[in-house]
């Protein structure tokens, strides 16, 4: 599925969830779970913008591998 995928009508009625992490500037993306189980994903200073979607799966394989330090060697 990709950012086309998801219709206009469905974007206004989704919850999108950004980290605690994020700072005041909206440096920060926000996901929002879709009615079919994926996982939305959009960057929080362009809501109107692109949105990825990618499977439960694909996202829990990201953030075990961020919780693991797999990317921490890109933030320095």
């Amino acid at each position: 599925m990709d950012g086309e995928s998801v219709p206009t009508v469905m974007r206004g009625r989704l919850e999108w969830q950004k980290s605690r992490r994020s700072n005041p500037n909206g440096n920060c993306v926000e996901l929002a779970e879709l009615p079919t189980g994926d996982i939305a994903v959009r960057n929080s200073r362009d809501p109107e913008g692109p949105i990825l979607v990618y499977t439960r799966a694909e996202v829990e394989a990201f953030v075990g591998g961020a919780k693991d330090g797999d990317f921490d060697h890109m933030l320095v």
